[in-house]
């Protein structure tokens, strides 16, 4: 069926006449006639009859003119649902993010977000930094918030959110807790590390390489800073952790920052992005609320 002459059809139902209907579409009268009289050669209907001065639906224009109603409604709908999805209002948002931003930060602006936008759907998985840079460039996810101060892959750009410091810790009271220690002091302790793969364990690697130090014995091996951070509370070892997730153990007495002469190591957050892409409608929206301050 040709929906240019159906929609010609509706148009001359809906504004009373081919008359008004012409007007409305800014077309001759005789091309909206020979529209209609194309639809009805080639459904094999009589639309209209002549009435008075003008037109009256047919039983089959009635019952043709109530589907191009819901047709066009539904035409309409697609169109509305259409805006929102390129406004970014609407659609499916995957995050790949590391430990510190998945807990501390991601939550709390993703709940701001969703009251501006509920019916986008979000998917948030925690992964180490190797592997949040995979699932971006894989397609797994549309972007990843990634800490810590690792290469940036190729095929990858980043933005800077937040600066964070990664600080070594060890129990709260333990003899080093708050006070300066050397590298190889600190260094004879048992270490709580993060698995393969997640940043702070390589810094801690490429620390030690870079002072010409051995590698510290890994006591304890976690999958999170926070379950490295309650190992240490607990009074077992040292680790390298997030100051921003560290602070409030610190504050409480439950860990002791160990200060290491000449060392200061940063722990940039940062969001990162398949370069030379276009980002998504939705992913591009929520990317621009989180570094633009998040209000």
């Amino acid at each position: 069926m040709n929906l240019h002459a159906f929609r010609m059809f509706y148009e001359v139902v809906e504004a009373g006449g081919v008359t008004k209907a012409s007007e409305r579409l800014r077309i001759s009268q005789p091309a909206v006639t020979a529209q209609l009289r194309n639809l009805e050669r080639e459904l094999g209907l009589v639309l209209f009859r002549p009435h008075g001065r003008g037109l009256a639906l047919t039983e089959a224009g009635e019952l043709l003119a109530e589907q191009g109603r819901r047709l066009f409604s539904l035409e309409r709908d697609i169109e509305r649902e259409a805006e929102r999805i390129r406004l970014g209002e609407r659609g499916k948002l995957r995050i790949a993010a590391t430990y510190l931003p998945a807990n501390l930060l991601l939550p709390g602006w993703i709940a701001s977000w969703k009251r501006r936008c509920p019916d986008v759907d979000i998917v948030l998985t925690t992964l180490n930094s190797q592997e949040a840079f995979e699932s971006l460039l894989r397609y797994e996810a549309d972007l990843a918030v990634v800490g810590g101060g690792r290469a940036l892959p190729a095929g990858l750009g980043c933005v800077p959110l937040l600066h964070d410091e990664l600080w070594f810790i060890v129990p709260g009271e333990h003899p080093l807790a708050g006070r300066k220690a050397t590298l190889a002091e600190l260094l004879a302790e048992p270490f709580v590390v993060r698995e393969e793969g997640s940043s702070g364990r390589e810094q801690l690697m490429a620390l030690c390489q870079l002072h010409g130090v051995p590698a510290p014995h890994i006591g304890l091996q976690c999958s999170g800073t926070a379950e490295t951070i309650r190992a240490v509370a607990a009074g077992y070892g040292a680790a390298l952790a997030s100051a921003l997730e560290a602070r409030e153990s610190a504050e409480r007495g439950e860990i002791g920052r160990v200060a290491v002469d000449g060392i200061r190591i940063g722990n940039p957050i940062g969001l990162y992005t398949r370069s030379g892409e276009p980002l998504a409608p939705v992913a591009g929206l929520f990317a621009r609320f989180i570094q633009s301050g998040r209000e």
